[in-house]
């Protein structure tokens, strides 16, 4: 919700689309469009695939990566949520983190066997595998910048790192932007790092709010999907034209004005938030790229899921609901981010920066 909840853009293209139906089961002109607008966006996208959301489109480049390198092995992170597919569900972050689930229940030790998970942010790790097992890693598969664990960046070369240790074993980088794809710049993570990944997976803020995701990438790995090719995958559903709609206002909305308008926005909240924990002598990290964010109740930095999980939930869950009275909601997870939207004027602004000092004083309150 990039833009906010109900803009008049997106409502009114909604509207214009329910006028001529919602669901056709073929392609559609909106589909087409909204494929070149990604792939203008974001050039490393030569075809794209509509499917129906985030979790399609991650199971879905897997499966096309595995067929593409004739390799079984996935290298995925700790803390990385990519979706509930099988063997994408090992050691995620997200809701599993937040409610204790394990990551493997009714999953098969065969869907499972085959994911080797890597710390974020640490290149060694990767490249300890690929040694490992030479010439079986079909993918590594990243969020380029972790929202699932909290929001937590890649450290300097990290990203660039794994392109060089992909290409030069033969294996795919994948980036997972179902969240940071048009959300931290024009042309998420991967204009904004300068790293071209071999497959993209995209959603959320591509189909406006809206049930959608895409998976896309090099002409050659993306021609290998049928019917151009051989590795099935198909939606009755995909690339609905309600989403497609409201996805395509979305993106024609999002310029480079607009972008600059949210990192203001996020540095004045993270700044809101830094000074409040501040004054009342609250320990906490604030994680920021763009309008996305996490404020982590830790006094070191969050560099991976280790450092992340060294966060206090119980002084995080406080915080939460000392904020909810107020009429701010925050994720009610300390490891999932915040999102930041262009409806957030001066007056949401100020009000939220009341209110973050408010729950602050909470605390000191609360030790009195």
């Amino acid at each position: 919700m990039i833009l906010g909840h109900r803009p008049p853009a997106v409502v009114e293209a909604i509207r214009a689309q329910l006028e001529r139906g919602w669901t056709f089961g073929a392609p559609t002109e909106g589909e087409v469009r909204l494929a070149s607008l990604v792939s203008d966006r974001m050039p490393a996208i030569d075809m794209l695939r509509l499917v129906n959301s985030g979790t399609e489109a991650t199971m879905s480049a897997v499966r096309l990566a595995r067929a593409a390198t004739g390799r079984r092995k996935l290298i995925k992170f700790a803390g990385g949520y990519h979706g509930h597919a099988d063997s994408l569900l090992v050691d995620a972050g997200s809701g599993v983190a937040t409610l204790g689930v394990p990551g493997t229940p009714g999953i098969t030790p065969a869907a499972a066997e085959d994911t080797v998970v890597a710390r974020f942010n640490a290149l060694g790790d990767v490249e300890s595998a690929m040694e490992r097992w030479p010439k079986q890693v079909a993918a590594v598969i990243v969020e380029p910048v972790a929202g699932n664990m909290g929001v937590v960046l890649p450290t300097d070369g990290f990203l660039a790192g794994l392109r060089d240790v992909t290409r030069d074993s033969g294996s795919l980088l994948i980036f997972d932007e179902v969240i940071t794809g048009f959300r931290i710049a024009r042309g998420g993570a991967q204009e904004l790092y300068g790293v071209t990944p071999d497959l993209t997976c995209l959603g959320k803020v591509l189909g406006g709010g809206l049930p959608i995701g895409a998976y896309g990438g090099r002409r050659d790995i993306m021609e290998q999907v049928a019917p151009a090719g051989p590795v099935y995958q198909a939606g009755t559903l995909s690339g609905n034209p309600l989403a497609v709609a409201a996805g395509l206002a979305t993106l024609e909305a999002l310029d480079h004005r607009v972008y600059h308008q949210l990192e203001a926005t996020g540095g004045r909240v993270a700044s809101a938030l830094a000074l409040a924990a501040a004054v009342a002598g609250v320990p906490l990290t604030v994680n920021r790229v763009g309008s996305m964010l996490t404020a982590f109740f830790t006094a070191g930095v969050v560099t991976d899921y280790d450092t992340a999980k060294r966060a206090d939930t119980v002084q995080f869950a406080a915080w939460f609901r000392r904020l909810l009275p107020q009429g701010v909601l925050f994720p009610p997870s300390q490891f999932e981010a915040a999102f930041l939207s262009t409806a957030h004027d001066d007056d949401a602004l100020a009000f939220l920066e009341s209110a973050l000092q408010e729950s602050f004083s909470g605390v000191l309150a609360d030790r009195r």
